[in-house]
């Protein structure tokens, strides 16, 4: 694959309302054939989708859901597999958000409550005793969903296309934010101290782990974009037990639900929340090994891929790769934020994307993220090799350079290397 002609002119600053830079209209063009075949050849479009994708006429949003092995390659059958996948979210929200909350809605008016269904229950299995561990989940998700890019105005306004399942007027049932609200509140304004008495905090006091700016909540009806990617997350750990939530889940999940929800196609645009999910689902299959504690020390697990980061180090730069040894910098202290969260707390976001689009257009797109890495310690390496043990752990954990144009094209010489 050819490094020439990386088409995008790279924005390297914060503001959200136009991520959208490429302006070659040979360029759009070529994207516009390859995606008006009936069947899709994933190899070209692959190749297409390394160099930077465009994001007029919601180009990179179509191409990610190619890429990420949502839609098949057959338009034909995109009609039928979209309204399946869709319907099939609408029932995992019902399941998971509207029947709990309906139940627990209903425990405040029924007086024949069992004791099977009594939230006192100590039954591990109990229906109670999930819910009580699932808002523990959704408590971990809210806080960080909530400090999703918080230099961006995006995730705090609210969505076009709310979710009418959830805020339909007519429900009475308890609501994630009903959840997050009601759980908060308990959680912090009663406490019970060493001797056994308890305090009430003030209600001042009862948010301090949500300051003013961070706890509004737009009016009923509206639903802001981290409500919808608190949504997902809460589903996908509902649906996966094994992983369930882990912190920076809401990284990986963020760059992908913006480029959904700000596709100019309002069709495309009204269905971000699900496509989203599955796109997300899809990603985690092939990343989730980074977020399993117990695989860490396998070959598929972080430690392996840390390691190999290094190895790829003293492969291509011998000199800086024995200067971090002998200062006892280990890849484990920078690599393990690299790598399990895909780049996307090192950069802006328009630059994580753009990194994205070369990431999930590679066919071994985790493999491409070991030269990347390297690429990234190579370009700063006469910083690297003047500098001490503190400056140096500074510069990895505060990367200082932001053209990724530079970097892409680094790691792709550092990939196609003997």
């Amino acid at each position: 694959m050819n490094m020439k002609g990386f088409s995008c002119i790279l924005y390297r600053r914060s503001s959200d309302k136009d991520l959208c830079s490429c302006r070659n209209v040979h360029v759009i063009q070529e994207f516009k054939a390859a995606l008006s075949e009936q069947k899709i050849d994933l190899k070209a479009l692959r190749e297409l989708c390394f160099s930077g994708i465009p994001c007029e006429g919601g180009i990179r949003a179509l191409c990610w859901k190619i890429l990420l092995n949502y839609l098949p390659l057959d338009q034909a059958l995109w009609e039928v597999f979209l309204k399946k996948q869709r319907d099939l979210y609408d029932q995992f929200l019902r399941e998971m958000i509207i029947q709990p909350g309906i139940a627990k809605a209903n425990l405040g008016v029924s007086r024949d409550v069992t004791l099977e269904d009594h939230p006192l229950n100590p039954n591990p299995d109990s229906q109670w005793n999930t819910y009580f561990k699932d808002n523990e989940v959704l408590l971990q998700i809210d806080k960080d969903v909530r400090r999703l890019y918080p230099d961006m105005a995006f995730f705090q306004r609210p969505t076009d296309f709310p979710c009418q399942l959830i805020l339909d007027p007519q429900n009475e049932y308890e609501t994630l934010r009903r959840r997050v609200e009601q759980t908060t509140l308990k959680a912090q304004t009663v406490n019970r101290n060493r001797s056994g008495v308890t305090n009430v905090s003030s209600p001042g006091k009862a948010l301090h782990l949500y300051p003013s700016n961070e706890y509004e909540v737009l009016p009923n009806g509206c639903e802001a974009h981290w409500e919808v990617v608190e949504r997902i997350l809460f589903i996908y750990a509902k649906l996966n037990p094994g992983i369930a939530y882990v912190q920076g889940m809401n990284e990986i999940v963020g760059p992908i639900y913006y480029t959904f929800a700000t596709d100019p196609n309002s069709q495309w645009k009204e269905h971000a929340e699900a496509d989203t999910f599955f796109c997300f689902t899809n990603l985690m299959s092939e990343n989730r090994d980074n977020f399993i504690k117990s695989l860490d020390d396998s070959q598929c697990g972080i430690t392996f891929k840390m390691e190999s980061v290094f190895s790829k180090l003293k492969e291509k730069d011998t000199e800086l790769y024995m200067k971090l040894q002998e200062q006892n910098i280990k890849p484990q202290y920078f690599t393990f934020r690299w790598l399990t969260l895909l780049l996307s707390q090192e950069f802006l976001l328009p630059d994580v994307i753009r990194i994205w689009d070369s990431l999930f257009s590679d066919q071994d797109r985790f493999e491409f993220l070991i030269p990347v890495c390297c690429a990234m310690l190579t370009l700063i390496r006469d910083q690297l090799l003047a500098g001490d043990f503190t400056t140096n752990m500074r510069l990895l954990q505060d990367y200082p350079i932001s053209d990724v144009h530079a970097i892409l094209i680094k790691a792709k010489e550092l990939q196609d290397s003997l």
